[in-house]
């Protein structure tokens, strides 16, 4: 999955205590990870869009907009950043709450600068990993896109397996004409076998990958 643009992730901060925004941009900035900060939750709320890349440090108890909230807010806009809850108050409650809400950590202040280092880390991989998937999904529907009507008509049968003459059947059009679009489906796809086919078939939504799993099945067994 390596057509995604160049990735530059950004820690977005998010507390308002003016003290732990410094200390903490300081820390980040010193290890070269670029951060925002935000000293309460509507600004940053107001910053969000859809090409963010990276993650959130986010205070929970803060005036106002509270971060549970502020994550809520995310999930509502469907943000895709991981969100690392931080609080000097924790309980049980609220650490349930958080991790239901989607987030991928929770530390207590005051906290050690390598666990927030580590923890931020894990958040732009998993954030990383995101953005990448998102892109190949992009790159796969521009593929299918790019094929004609003719040849998108081959591409379900061909996911089920069938042959050319099945396929020539099927479509009423002749052995030698599935094959030569066959050729071409797999050319345009950019696939070199029938897994690789089915495997940008699940991604493009275009068999479900239930089917996928027990067609493979099917297709190991058959062949041991």
């Amino acid at each position: 999955m390596s057509e995604m643009t160049e990735y530059q992730p950004v820690v977005y901060v998010v507390d308002d205590d003016t003290g732990m925004l410094e200390s903490t941009a300081w820390l980040l900035e010193s290890m070269d990870i670029q951060c925002r900060t935000f000293a309460d939750g509507a600004r940053f709320l107001e910053a969000v869009h859809a090409d963010m890349f990276g993650c959130v440090l986010l205070d929970v108890r803060m005036p106002g907009m509270g971060g549970l909230t502020v994550q809520q807010a995310l999930r509502d806009q469907q943000c895709p950043l991981p969100v690392i809850l931080v609080s000097g108050h924790a309980d049980v409650p609220m650490v349930k709450r958080a991790f239901r809400g989607g987030a991928t950590d929770f530390i207590e202040k005051p906290f050690n600068e390598q666990e927030l280092l580590d923890v931020v880390q894990q958040a732009l991989e998993a954030d990383r990993r995101i953005h990448e998937r998102r892109a190949f999904e992009r790159a796969v529907g521009a593929r299918f896109q790019a094929l004609t009507p003719r040849e998108r008509d081959l591409v379900e049968p061909l996911a089920r397996g069938l042959r050319a003459r099945e396929i020539a059947a099927e479509l009423d059009i002749g052995a030698r004409t599935a094959e030569l679009y066959r050729s071409r489906v797999f050319q345009r796809l950019q696939v070199n076998n029938l897994a690789e086919l089915v495997q940008l078939c699940v991604v493009a939504g275009i068999i479900d990958p239930y089917d996928a799993a027990l067609r493979t099945i099917a297709e190991s067994g058959s062949s041991g």
